[in-house]
């Protein structure tokens, strides 16, 4: 993960997408599987959102949750939500760009 400069966010203000593994607002910056797991959450998931200046803390276009199982680590739990994740940014993508043209 890279955090853009605030002059490359303002050259492209709302023509960059993130998908982040977590369903934004909980759980921005890194880690977010860990976290998840330790805090005994039944529920996470990933969001696609239009980046700004503050991290992870642009306007949501979709999101997707999956449940968390209790035999899940932090490496069962990334495999899972990538799938989704793959899913998920496609269709986030499509939206953005039907609305926003």
């Amino acid at each position: 993960m890279k955090i853009l400069s605030k002059q490359f966010v303002n050259k492209y203000k709302e023509r960059i997408l993130n998908i982040h593994p977590s369903l934004l607002p909980k759980y921005k910056g890194l880690n977010t599987h860990k976290r998840v797991i330790k805090n005994k959450e039944k529920y996470t998931g990933c969001t696609v959102h239009i980046v700004n200046s503050k991290l992870d803390g642009g306007k949501k276009i979709l999101q997707s949750r999956i449940k968390v199982f209790k035999n899940d680590n932090e490496k069962s739990l990334a495999k899972r939500l990538l799938k989704v994740e793959n899913k998920l940014y496609p269709k986030a993508v499509k939206k953005f760009l039907d609305t926003n043209l």
